[in-house]
């Protein structure tokens, strides 16, 4: 009975996110320490290629409120939550606000296919190290999707906003 309990739970955690198994530390206690209400924190700078090659730094955005969006084409929880981040892009990318892509991939074909399938016109960027990303390892993400919202400041003002929440909160800051 224990095992079916814990089976179960960790089935059901795999349906609301993909983690990289490797890692030890939870992604909420990253998070936490990373985005404090009561201290935001400066976003690190990064700078990763597009599917094109261009590279794009994080810094480029200052100015605007930034949705850091880490994901991959291979995480079925992640291409769920794709057309919310797609609703709120729409409402909000005349009013100050952008997404910044972050893929965790290792196949680029496969990852400007998800890009093309989902309708995501946004930047986006990747080293296609997978987990191996600098750049995951800097936010330290160890599970996607995972989300950063910073203000036009760069400062990260909220994380991991999904569904509906995310446009609740954007909705609030972009009056």
């Amino acid at each position: 009975m224990k095992t079916t309990i814990i089976a179960l739970s960790i089935a059901l955690q795999s349906l609301t996110s993909c983690d990289n198994v490797n890692q030890e530390e939870s992604t909420s206690a990253n998070v936490r320490s990373m985005a404090s209400k009561d201290t935001p924190q400066e976003a690190p700078d990064f700078e990763l290629p597009t599917p094109d090659g261009k590279r794009v730094k994080l810094s480029d955005f200052k100015g605007k409120y930034v949705l850091i969006d880490f994901w991959a084409s291979w995480c079925g929880p992640c291409r769920e939550e794709n057309p919310n981040v797609v609703k709120a892009y729409q409402l909000f990318k005349d009013k100050n606000f952008t997404v910044l892509g972050v893929s965790l991939d290792n196949d680029k074909s496969k990852w400007i296919s998800a890009i093309e399938a989902d309708k995501l016109t946004w930047t986006h960027v990747s080293d296609l190290k997978g987990w191996e990303s600098d750049v995951a390892a800097q936010y330290q993400v160890t599970g996607i999707p995972s989300s950063f919202l910073l203000d036009p400041n760069g400062k990260i003002i909220a994380q991991n906003l999904r569904g509906n929440e995310l446009e609740e909160f954007l909705k609030k800051m972009l009056k």
